[in-house]
């Protein structure tokens, strides 16, 4: 019954093939995405670290995302 499953009547190396194929798609796309964004969060904490402290504390109270690109940069150094 694996088998014949693994096999398709005969289109499983095409099936499989595909499978494959678009798995590796996907994940060269995750993995250069995720590093262009941790690219352009090292940008970013570049520019806030060159901000006053008031600067900082407005940026902080307003953006979420800053709070959230501060947190995961914490865990990571």
């Amino acid at each position: 019954m694996i088998t014949n499953f693994i096999s398709m009547n005969g289109y499983g190396l095409f099936v499989w093939l595909s499978f494959g194929i678009v798995f590796l798609s996907c994940s060269v796309l995750y993995l250069k995405t995720r590093k262009t964004l941790r690219k352009y969060e090292k940008e970013f904490l570049a520019e806030f670290k060159e901000l006053t402290i008031k600067e900082k504390k407005s940026v902080l109270e307003k953006s979420k995302i800053t709070n959230q690109i501060l947190a995961t940069t914490s865990r990571i150094d």
